[in-house]
């Protein structure tokens, strides 16, 4: 599709990842307009939210001409106002507005969208199916019924993995042709050169050691933090773990355990709420990162990571494989024994070390936005033409 195809163009957006979250799903909304308005000026993104609220990375994006915050008078505004809103009224306004057609990015469509436009809803994962453990028993129906509805009623589904594709054909009944698997793209802010005074900042502003394995993500059972504190223990003692995420609740309180019972209290240190602008330079000084989770949608890390030129240490089991392809090692969720030696081969050989870092560079090139954005598109006209014909 060439951008001509696309002037005049009205797409609706769900907004309250993009304005409320800084992390995970806040950070592919954000992304995704990004890449869309830029790559295609002549469309118009609405992005429908049920709070207006502060946001540092999506304030730029609503300074271009194509994108339009759009937030509802709700009396009383309260929390369950706001979601009847986004569940159930929405719809009213994205037919006054004109939309050709709406995209929930967050798994999920309004309850009352169907009949009102094309639609299109990204899942990027089940894994309140594959992990129930992580998730309360009322949360796993509510997602069940929310996510797989929305599944079925969409015109088009992305998919944000093979994994999760094969996941919504066999939990779902999703038909295949029905789907489209778009990978996720890496913020451009990965793709910049690191350079040395970035580095020496950043190594001075949270005290980092010459060698250093980083973790990146919220510290719970699924994401499997323990190996590679486990592994540390038998790992030279110069060398520290930097866990980059949220670190509470039980899981959490269990690695900390671990680590004061290891003795590591001193080796393994954890960074929280830390800004997106240092992430690049905080993969690059690390010799390696380390993303053990037992399952997930996509592993945007893994590809973060690999990006900035920083192997990575992955496990074997759900996706992480696509993000990582020849540029990580892949392990199985509690070989300590296989960690210990992947780190160790990775700091002892360096010319190890850094072919495995090109082949990394090299596989997630794949993940550029003008791929995300063409692919993106694409479903879009499919959705469009499937509804008119």
């Amino acid at each position: 599709m060439t951008k001509l195809d696309t002037y005049g163009l009205v797409v609706g957006l769900d907004g309250k990842r993009a304005v409320c979250n800084n992390t995970g799903l806040g950070n592919y909304s954000r992304y995704m307009l990004n890449i869309m308005s830029a790559a295609y000026p002549g469309t118009s993104f609405r992005l429908y939210s049920p709070v207006r609220r502060e946001n540092d990375r999506l304030a730029p994006l609503l300074a271009r001409d194509n994108i339009k915050l759009c937030v509802p008078s709700l009396k009383p505004d309260n929390g369950l106002t706001r979601a009847f809103w986004r569940t159930v009224d929405m719809p009213v306004s994205l037919r006054h507005d004109n939309v050709s057609l709406y995209h929930g990015l967050s798994n999920e469509l309004p309850l009352s969208i169907k009949g009102v436009c094309p639609t299109v809803v990204t899942i990027h994962d089940l894994i309140y199916r594959r992990v129930p453990e992580d998730y309360t028993a009322v949360d796993r129906r509510l997602y069940d019924f929310k996510y797989g509805r929305s599944a079925k009623i969409a015109t088009r589904v992305i998919a944000i993995s093979e994994c999760t594709k094969r996941d919504l054909m066999a939990d779902y009944g999703i038909d295949e042709n029905k789907i489209d698997v778009i990978y996720q793209g890496v913020d451009p802010i990965f793709s910049l050169h690191v350079d040395t005074a970035k580095r020496l900042e950043v190594k001075e502003k949270y005290k980092l050691p010459q060698r250093y394995i980083i973790s990146v993500g919220t510290v719970q059972r699924r994401k499997n933090q323990m190996l590679m504190v486990r592994a540390m223990a038998r790992l030279p003692k110069d060398v520290e773990l930097i866990i980059v995420g949220r670190m509470d609740g039980a899981y959490a309180d269990e690695v900390k355990a671990e680590i004061s019972r290891l003795g590591l209290s001193d080796r393994i240190r954890h960074l929280q709420c830390i800004p997106f602008v240092d992430l690049p330079a905080l993969y690059a000084c690390a010799t390696m990162s380390a993303y053990t989770s037992r399952y997930e949608g996509f592993g945007l890390p893994v590809a973060e990571s690999l990006t900035v030129g920083t192997p990575v240490i992955a496990c074997k089991g759900s996706c992480l494989e696509e993000a990582g392809g020849p540029g990580a090692v892949y392990l199985n969720p509690d070989d300590v024994d296989g960690c210990v030696n992947a780190a160790r081969h990775l700091f002892d050989d360096l010319v190890y070390h850094d072919k495995l870092a090109g082949h990394g560079q090299r596989y997630v090139k794949r993940f550029s936005a003008e791929a995300f954005a063409k692919a993106t598109m694409a479903c879009y006209k499919k959705a469009i033409i499937s509804e008119l014909s």
